[in-house]
């Protein structure tokens, strides 16, 4: 409800849009209501391109109409009455009832909009935002600023075009008069003499004065529509101008921040703003077309010498010009496909036209095809070599009918069950290997514009894609992606990105895609990058701001089967399936080697252990730990478990494994174990039930295990005893009843 208070604050231009998110489709009232209950349900976990959520999101909406229900209970007499007529019985025969995922869509568009309104309004009042913030309102302002300029120019221009069609109808009109004191002057002959004569000096009289004044207004007339034409001429600059702040500026940040999103970036952020933007000057310049084509209209009507056919000609294809470049620009694919495509699997995007709404686009809605495209006919595409669109692939389901959303005034098609049936590979295979080959799924669409007027044929590429056919290959795939959407440029020519970027460069973008996955501000430290450089550059460099070059290679790193972004990668996947908490804890250290975990361990009592990714194995970790050598008196130790992946933590957590080791027993450096990892322990097994013992998991280092005292007969097995006195496999279970 806090929201619907502050929203409620807003004062001018805000309040406007505010109340303009609000109508027919969604009534105030509802909002006001039901305030509370609005803003506490989870909007945000119902999936919109995803048919199988329908049934949440209709659970939704039988929830609203019953607290409204209860609403109008509770007001009672004549305000009760009328909230169970008017609203009530609306939601409950409205079209949600028949498509209610629409509901969500409607209201998580409200709650977005009232969110960025009443921020813009905070931090506009306070003056407290920062500086970002302050850049951020100062261009938005001055975009704002240009378009109330656009709109002023544009209705002088039609004021200014209404003055000229009522003189040119008054020319006309005394040019008819002329016409007829013409015919007159011609029927006089019939007449006497002297009547003749008389009628003919009146008449000749009156046509020279009509003529001299059709004479000046002929030569007015024309400096009216050359002021006129000039008058547009400077729109249409402004209009340029504008456009390319929004097209070219704006979106193109947009779809940047889209691509850093897929490494892990900040979210790209609504498409509201920019489609309000978009939709503003596609109005402007929709009127100043028709304006443009009114004054063709009326020197058609009205022919004078001069230039006017010429300006006008060139005017109307300088408009028409513009408005083609703002819708082919703006049919954008708003979510993205995965960027890596495993081939015989469903995937989603959704492409939307921003200003489809406000040209009506959706009166006579336009189909979109996806195709998925080679680099090279992506290239060819953008350079105009080719008028049809080659396929490097079959997907199925790649055909989809865009939908006008009323609640939102967006037109977009879902795609919500395309996959990717086969994939046609270049014959370069041999030099480019499989998950460095960059494909696009290209989106492609026809409509007309007023009446048939304009027929546009747009088309949209995706970010690029890997295709893969098998989850071995995830890894080089996510590297190749990672890189692409890291060090790509706007206006490329695709896919062109650089080969070698300096380390620091890249440190950015592995520390944006590991925060990302860890869901919290905790990224890379420095030790954490030097580490990374050393493993990169296979030396020992100590310094985080190497400046040497990094290449994008899928060489093996020395002495293993794997590469650089193999490992990484491995590592972000455990992290982010298993040791997320423990991660943000500060828990592991991760970024360490073996002799650095050693040397940090031996200045520590016994018992202490640290947690350290593995250097031998991808998307493995082990524990390091100081103890007596059991086989030399007084001499100590660092002991290393053999690494535990995926698999083990999906039979035993991290935390229950370190609690069964007792001779773990101080985090690095001096944590108890139990102060940083109880919290995660699993609760104790209940006692035997209908006679029946459950038997209970607990691993075992056997050179550092105490015998159990006196266990069951047939209680204790063993599991992958395959131990070494430096290095023991942490699968070692006993299977103990429970205590």
């Amino acid at each position: 409800m806090a929201m619907w208070i502050q929203a409620q604050q807003l004062q001018g231009d805000a309040l406007h849009q505010m109340q303009a998110l609000y109508g027919q489709h969604f009534p105030i009232e509802v909002r006001h209501y039901l305030a509370q209950w609005i803003e506490s349900q989870l909007w945000d976990s119902v999936e919109l391109d995803n048919p199988a959520e329908e049934t949440k999101a209709k659970r939704l909406l039988d929830n609203l109409v019953a607290e409204l229900q209860k609403k109008a209970q509770v007001q009672g007499g004549e305000d009760g009455f009328l909230l169970k007529i008017k609203l009530v019985s609306h939601f409950a025969s409205s079209t949600y009832d028949r498509c209610p995922l629409e509901l969500v869509r409607c209201i998580k568009h409200i709650l977005q909009s009232e969110q960025r309104l009443v921020q813009e309004a905070t931090n506009a009042s306070s003056g407290s935002g920062s500086q970002a913030m302050d850049t951020l309102s100062q261009r938005h302002q001055q975009i704002n600023q240009a378009f109330e300029e656009l709109r002023l120019a544009t209705q002088e221009t039609e004021n200014e075009l209404r003055k000229l069609q009522q003189s040119q109808e008054y020319f006309i009109i005394q040019y008819q008069e002329n016409m007829r004191i013409q015919a007159q002057l011609s029927s006089l002959s019939s007449l006497p003499p002297t009547e003749r004569t008389q009628r003919e000096t009146t008449l000749q009289s009156k046509r020279a004065t009509v003529e001299a004044w059709l004479a000046r207004e002929a030569s007015t007339l024309q400096k009216y529509r050359l002021d006129l034409a000039e008058q547009h001429q400077k729109t249409l600059g402004l209009l340029r101008k504008q456009q390319t702040v929004i097209l070219d500026e704006e979106l193109i940040q947009w779809k940047r921040r889209q691509q850093l999103a897929g490494n892990g970036g900040p979210n790209e952020g609504g498409l509201d703003v920019l489609q309000s933007w978009c939709e503003k000057l596609a109005d402007l310049i929709w009127q100043n077309r028709q304006q443009i084509r009114r004054c063709e209209h009326l020197t058609q009507q009205l022919p004078l010498p001069g230039p006017m056919v010429e300006l006008l000609s060139k005017l109307n294809a300088d408009i028409t010009d513009i408005i083609s470049a703002l819708v082919t620009s703006t049919f954008i694919i708003e979510k993205q496909p995965p960027q890596v495509l495993k081939t015989q699997t469903k995937f989603a995007a959704t492409v939307r036209l921003l200003v489809g709404g406000k040209l009506n686009v959706h009166m006579n809605p336009p189909q979109v095809k996806a195709v998925i495209v080679s680099e090279q006919q992506a290239k060819a595409l953008l350079k105009n070599e080719s008028t049809h669109s080659e396929s490097s692939g079959e997907i199925l389901n790649n055909n989809c009918v865009m939908e006008y959303h009323q609640a939102t005034g967006t037109l977009s098609a879902h795609f919500r069950n395309m996959s990717l049936k086969r994939i046609k590979r270049s014959d370069r295979r041999g030099a480019e290997s499989v998950t460095e080959e960059k494909f696009t799924v290209l989106f492609e669409s026809q409509f007309s514009i007023g009446g048939n007027e304009l027929v546009f044929h747009v088309k949209t590429l995706s970010l690029p894609v890997v295709v893969i056919v098998h989850g071995s290959q995830d890894n080089n795939a996510t590297a190749t992606v990672l890189w692409d959407n890291a060090f790509a440029e706007p206006g490329r020519v695709p896919f062109i990105v650089p080969e070698k970027v300096l380390w620091p460069q890249l440190c950015e973008a592995l520390d944006m895609k590991y925060k990302a996955e860890m869901h919290s501000g905790r990224g890379l430290s420095d030790d954490n990058l030097v580490f990374l450089a050393q493993k990169a550059f296979s030396s020992s460099s100590n310094n985080s701001d190497d400046y040497r070059k990094m290449c994008f290679a899928q060489e093996s790193l020395p002495g293993r089967n794997f590469t650089f972004w193999q490992w990484f990668d491995g590592v972000v996947e455990l992290m982010k399936k298993h040791l997320k908490p423990h991660w943000n804890d500060g828990a592991i250290l991760g970024f360490v080697n073996k002799q650095q975990a050693q040397d940090m361990l031996m200045s520590k009592p016994n018992g202490t252990f640290l947690l350290r990714f593995s250097d031998s194995e991808i998307g493995g970790i082990t524990i390091a730990w100081v103890a007596e050598n059991p086989n030399k008196s007084g001499e100590r130790l660092v002991w290393n478990l053999l690494p535990y992946t995926t698999k083990d933590f999906s039979i035993r957590s991290l935390a229950d494994r370190i609690s069964d080791l007792n001779h773990l027993l101080y985090l690095y450096p001096d944590r108890p174990k139990d102060e940083v990892f109880a919290k995660y322990y699993t609760p104790p097994l209940s006692k035997a039930v209908d006679g029946y013992v459950k038997p209970q998991i607990k691993q075992v280092v056997p050179e550092f295990t105490t015998p159990n005292p006196e266990p069951s007969a047939g209680a204790t097995a063993f599991m992958d005893q395959t131990a070494s006195p430096s290095v023991t496999h942490p699968n070692n279970f006993n299977v103990y009843p429970p205590m």
